[in-house]
């Protein structure tokens, strides 16, 4: 009990330890859809493009959420933007927009040499300096992004299954894309002070990925991922104050971890179908079909 209790004396572990479980959640949670919907490379990319948001608000003396969420916003619209034109694919236009704003970071950091100390943290993360005002931010988009998945769970799944099919039950796709986007982008400007530019793509993608592995229920995925996430938090920030090494990579490598006993355990059992099913209900193997009657038409 001394050592579960002994690091809620300091006010830094406190704040740092519910910032990271709900990074953990709300990332594990919302990366499900990232990863069936084969987008981890936009989670990489926003990322980036968002770094570049920061060191704008920090050169123009902004508030960070102010400047680096308006960033990431615009360029999570101007990837789904240049997306949809069918000479450009979708990872041309994540690679232009965000190493864009990467490069324009860069220049400024170049330029100003005013960001330098605060680099470091950008890129890994500075857990251990979460402020209130961090931690208020991270439980409001965490709030805001469960409850756009449970009000549009149907439609994302939807999409996410039967994209072509979607439209024509009414589901406005290019809405629900650009809100997603717009989610996403988010979850990355929240989460940047707790495991930085270079780890976030992994806090989405893991848990998400272990979960598939250990079930083909749609919603059991969901629970199991956002569990994944939460717990890897939770782990990461224990073990990070009594090893004394970042907490960011810490958590990151208890997910990994978790992902490879994920993976061996699939591997010893018999063989079975394990991949994503796509029927045309919009379901995986084990789900009910979906309903796609109830949505609401648009």
């Amino acid at each position: 009990m001394n050592l579960l209790g002994e690091p809620f004396g300091y006010e830094f572990f406190r704040q740092g330890l519910f910032a990271s479980v709900l990074v953990g959640a709300v990332c594990g949670l919302i990366g499900v859809y990232v990863v069936l919907r084969r987008m981890s490379y936009i989670g990489h990319g926003l990322s980036h493009s968002v770094f570049g948001g920061a060191v704008v608000a920090y050169v123009a003396s902004i508030d960070f959420y102010l400047g680096a969420g308006l960033w990431g916003f615009l360029s999570a619209l101007l990837i789904n933007a240049v997306a949809r034109r069918r000479k450009v694919g979708a990872d041309a236009a994540i690679g232009i927009v965000t190493t864009a704003s990467f490069a324009v970071g860069v220049a400024l950091i170049s330029r100003t040499r005013s960001f330098t100390r605060n680099f470091e943290a950008a890129l890994f993360g500075n857990i251990l300096g979460v402020t209130v005002v961090d931690l208020i931010a991270v439980a409001i988009v965490a709030g805001a992004v469960t409850a756009f998945i449970i009000l549009y769970y149907k439609r994302l799944l939807f999409i996410t299954f039967d994209p072509e099919v979607a439209p024509i039950y009414g589901v406005r796709r290019g809405w629900v894309d650009t809100l997603f986007a717009l989610a996403l982008a988010a979850v990355i400007v929240a989460s940047i002070n707790v495991v930085g530019v270079t780890l976030i793509a992994a806090t989405l993608v893991i848990p998400a990925s272990t979960a598939r592995l250990l079930t083909d229920s749609f919603a059991r995925m969901l629970a199991v991922s956002t569990f994944l996430g939460a717990g890897a938090g939770l782990l990461g920030m224990y073990l990070s104050y009594w090893q004394d090494i970042s907490s960011g990579a810490t958590i990151v490598l208890l997910e990994a971890g978790s992902f490879i006993l994920a993976a061996v355990w699939a591997a010893s059992l018999p063989r079975r179908r394990r991949r994503m099913s796509r029927p045309a209900s919009g379901r995986l193997a084990e789900d009910r079909p979906l309903d796609a009657g109830v949505l609401e038409p648009h």
